[in-house]
């Protein structure tokens, strides 16, 4: 029996993906995400390609989300709200406790202040998705059908992040969605068993590029942060995606207390506070070193430094502020 891969986002660009692969007799859905470039239908993956009349739920026996970006889950509500699937969802613990943060983030941007609402869900409908999705562990293998399991993977990149084994009719996949094998400050490696799939879809966005090492670009980074804020000047960071800001936070912290500095950190977005409590939560997720000093510490209670929540608008802040130096993350919209 052959293996038929359909993709309806993100299989010559950035953004939008969903990947439907037909194995064994099967047809799963990997990811089901939107693109950040469109404001109609074309945000979403073509849908009405699987089906003319609509009737999702006989085409597709289950979706697999691979992680909370909205590249990867955004379209999640759309296809199940306003599309009518209603097929099994699955999705890792930490990715289904993070997903309605970001998608509900999305939505009060786009509909509430940009006016671009026709495409958009609403806040139930993001509620009423969630409650569809079947949370899975790491290594747990999940009988969807008789003759269809699936199994999650660590995959890095972000919390909650895993790459999929699936096995149906015998023959199998596994599909990676972002993935990581560099270990960072509060994420491991991706790490799978050695299994012997007859396909093997990878992520691959920056697969032909070399980069410097990641100590030299810490290194660099922090010793322009404190020669601004040493010189009384103010840091503004974008963070373009969530979890790259407890990164950098943990970073910062670290370097705070080697070199006994006291300017404070903000975060100027709700979103990121709200993430970093699931943070705190799953910290079964994260790398040796932050369970280690879990007993004494937990990495995520950002207490050094005085790092705060700022609600005030980011302008206003920073002019109302004007007369100390400290640093400000803040998470540029739709991310």
């Amino acid at each position: 029996m052959s293996i038929r891969v359909v993709p309806l986002g993100a299989g010559q660009d950035v953004g939008r993906s969903c990947v439907i692969v037909s194995v064994g007799g099967r047809n799963i859905m990997f990811d089901c995400g939107m693109h950040m470039g469109f404001k109609d239908h074309r945000r979403f993956p073509d849908f009405g390609f699987l089906s003319s009349e609509g009737n999702f739920d006989a085409v597709i026996d289950c979706v697999i989300v691979t992680h909370f970006h909205l590249d990867h889950c955004g379209a999640l509500p759309y296809f199940t709200e306003m599309c009518g699937y209603n097929g099994p969802v699955y999705m890792t613990h930490p990715t289904k406790a993070i997903c309605p943060i970001l998608l509900e983030d999305f939505r009060k941007i786009s509909s509430d202040r940009k006016g671009d609402g026709k495409y958009m869900f609403t806040s139930p409908m993001i509620k009423a998705c969630m409650r569809k999705v079947t949370p899975v562990h790491l290594h747990q293998t999940v009988r969807v059908l008789p003759d269809l399991t699936i199994r999650a993977y660590y995959a890095g990149h972000v919390l909650g992040a895993a790459m999929f084994y699936v096995e149906a009719g015998g023959q199998s996949v596994v599909y990676t969605g972002d993935y990581n094998m560099t270990p960072d400050r509060h994420l491991g490696a991706a790490s799978i068993d050695r299994l012997r799939p007859d396909l093997l879809i990878t992520e691959s966005t920056y697969a032909t590029t070399i980069r410097d090492s990641r100590r030299a670009r810490e290194q660099d980074f922090l010793k322009r942060v404190h020669k601004c804020v040493a010189g009384g000047g103010k840091v503004l960071i974008p963070v373009f995606a969530l979890g790259r800001a407890q990164e950098l936070c943990i970073l910062i912290e670290t370097y705070w207390e080697r070199m006994g500095l006291t300017v404070p950190v903000y975060f100027a977005a709700g979103m990121v506070t709200k993430a970093n409590l699931y943070y705190k939560l799953f910290v079964n997720w994260t790398t040796e070193s932050v369970k280690d000093t879990f007993t004494q510490r937990n990495l995520f209670n950002f207490m050094y430094g005085e790092i705060h929540t700022t609600t005030q608008p980011l302008l206003s802040f920073l002019i109302a502020s004007d007369f100390m130096s400290h640093i400000v993350f803040f998470l540029p919209p739709f991310f």
